[in-house]
């Protein structure tokens, strides 16, 4: 697998795209071994596709096109305007605030760094900001996005590894709170350092803040009705999806009456795109996936990291570590899909909990989209806003040192991740 490994890196590096990197160089690992048959690899392509579990990656993606051309986004951003515009750092708080509630609405980070790039990004500098530290809170900003209801990541991570996908949506929103805070306050002290002045100077009335929460109240709902459908009974995970699509085209077209025949296809489309994009990939790292299971790659590993400590936490700092490390160079929905079944099964054998582990797993593979050099979204906010990824880099420091904090505080405090899971399904 060494051989395989490092094949795929250079293609990778190369500029090769992903699912094409993983299927050649899974394809290699068939090379090296001649005595398997061949036709494996077409197999479980595509068995992988036939997962009824991964229904939902789909249905949540066509879901989430069609709420943020519901005109939800709008109502969203007055909602974050309200609560934390006479903050220091005025545009950069809202942003951060607007990338928490719009979590459960776009699902994917490099799409609501994109999006807020574009409707933010130019008013930040003309109010000062310099264009790395824009492109910095526009980009870190979407790490809220993956762990709020209905992450995509946290869908594979809960298909690949058998967790429950409803306790891992419940499990997302101490920790989102906590990125929020951790975030926001690495831009309050560079806020107050630069003379960086709140958005407002007037404390929002009842009446502000009563009409802003009322716009996005149904955005706001969203996941807390996927939460009790998956608790009653009344949906398992796939087909809450599909109530998703619903909801979404039931607020688009009936209650906020933004989405017309126009928008409707165009999400439509971009959907397709986007389907077409994950679900490539999720088939072809079923033949690199098959040499990692062949190798004994999990066994491996585990006794490699066991002979450095045997102590769970410190066990999880190593792997958030090394997860942070190759993030750089590999995107998020690529580490968990390859890494679960390697570091999942090591958790479980020294008693971790695979939610718990599960919100520390997608947090630090989520990290390496906003950092050099393969940063999908970074590439993306700095593409928007022209900014050289060098200066993104130095100002977006105490941003990436707020995100990793927070990720190793919750690595040693459990119950931040675990309360609420415990509180709605028991523990």
């Amino acid at each position: 697998m060494l051989i395989v490994t490092l094949a795929f890196i250079v293609l990778i590096l190369m500029g090769m795209p992903v699912a094409f990197a993983i299927g050649i160089s899974g394809a290699l690992f068939f090379l090296q071994h001649p005595e398997l048959p061949f036709t494996i690899p077409v197999q479980v392509t595509v068995s992988q596709t036939q997962n009824f579990a991964l229904l939902a990656v789909p249905l949540f993606i066509l879901a989430g096109n069609f709420m943020n051309k519901s005109g939800i986004t709008e109502r969203l951003l007055d909602l974050a305007s309200v609560l934390t515009g006479r903050m220091k750092g005025g545009l950069a708080q809202i942003s951060i605030a607007l990338s928490a509630l719009m979590g459960g609405v776009s699902g994917s980070a490099i799409a609501d760094a994109a999006m807020q790039s574009r409707m933010l990004g130019d008013e930040m500098i003309k109010r000062g900001f310099t264009k790395g530290f824009a492109a910095g809170v526009l980009s870190f900003g979407a790490v809220l996005t993956p762990i709020i209801p209905p992450g995509i990541g946290m869908i594979l991570y809960g298909t690949i590894g058998q967790v429950s996908i409803g306790r891992l949506f419940a499990a997302g929103f101490v920790p989102a709170i906590m990125l929020w805070i951790g975030l926001s306050l690495a831009v309050w002290l560079t806020a107050r350092r630069r003379g960086y002045q709140p958005e407002r100077q007037t404390r929002p009335t009842a009446r502000e803040f009563a009409k802003a929460f009322g716009g996005g109240i149904w955005a706001l709902l969203f996941p807390v009705i996927l939460l009790l459908g998956l608790r009653l009974g009344v949906f398992t995970p796939s087909e809450i999806g599909s109530f998703a699509v619903l909801y979404a085209v039931f607020i688009g077209f009936l209650i906020y009456r933004k989405m017309k025949r126009k928008s409707f296809l165009e999400a439509l489309e971009g959907s397709l795109a986007d389907i077409g994009s994950v679900m490539f990939l999720i088939a072809l790292s079923a033949i690199f996936s098959y040499g990692i299971v062949l190798e004994r790659v999990p066994e491996i590993v585990s006794g490699w990291i066991l002979g450095i400590t045997d102590n769970l936490y410190g066990v999880m700092v190593l792997v958030a570590l090394f997860i942070l490390a190759i993030g750089f160079f590999i995107d998020a929905t690529v580490l968990i899909i390859m890494l679960t079944p390697i570091f999942l099964p090591l958790v479980r054998q020294l008693g971790g909990d695979p939610v718990h582990f599960g919100l520390v797993f997608i947090v630090a593979a989520t990290i390496g989209n906003f950092t050099p050099p393969v940063g999908a979204a970074m590439y993306a906010v700095c593409s928007i806003l022209r900014c050289p990824i060098g200066e993104y880099t130095r100002e977006s420091m105490p941003l990436l040192a707020a995100v990793v904090m927070v990720t190793l505080l919750l690595v040693f405090v459990p119950q931040l991740v675990l309360v609420i899971p415990n509180i709605i399904f028991g523990s």
